[in-house]
Parts: structure tokens; C-alpha cells; sequence
């Protein structure tokens, strides 16, 4: 059994993989760029805490 391309579900490239072509390596680096992609977090997340709001007068 083949791999299918998360993008298009062709069968993948060696040579992409785990897309079939670099157009949707492309697609898919663009949806990660464009925030359609997003890695949920949790609400104490120590590596990165929120900002801070300093009042500056």
C-alpha cells in the first residue's frame, strides 16, 4: 500500500515526500504560512507565556 499525498491524495515522490510534487509541498508550506494551519496549545504553555501588558505613562 502506497502513501497518498495529504494534499491531493496522489501517490507521493521520494523526492517530496510526504507530497506528491513540489506544488503542494508549496500549497501545503502556504497554509502553514497563512495561519489556515494552526498547532494548538495549552493554556499553560511554560515555553511561551503570554505577553505582558506594561502600563507605560
Amino acid at each position: 500500500m502506497s502513501a497518498k499525498c495529504p494534499i491531493c491524495a496522489k501517490p507521493t515522490d521520494s523526492a517530496f515526500r510526504p507530497f506528491c510534487s513540489k506544488r503542494c509541498a508549496d500549497v501545503d508550506l502556504q497554509r502553514w504560512l497563512s495561519d489556515r494551519y494552526v498547532v494548538a496549545g495549552g493554556d499553560d504553555d511554560e515555553e511561551n507565556p503570554p505577553s505582558q501588558d506594561i502600563n507605560r505613562e
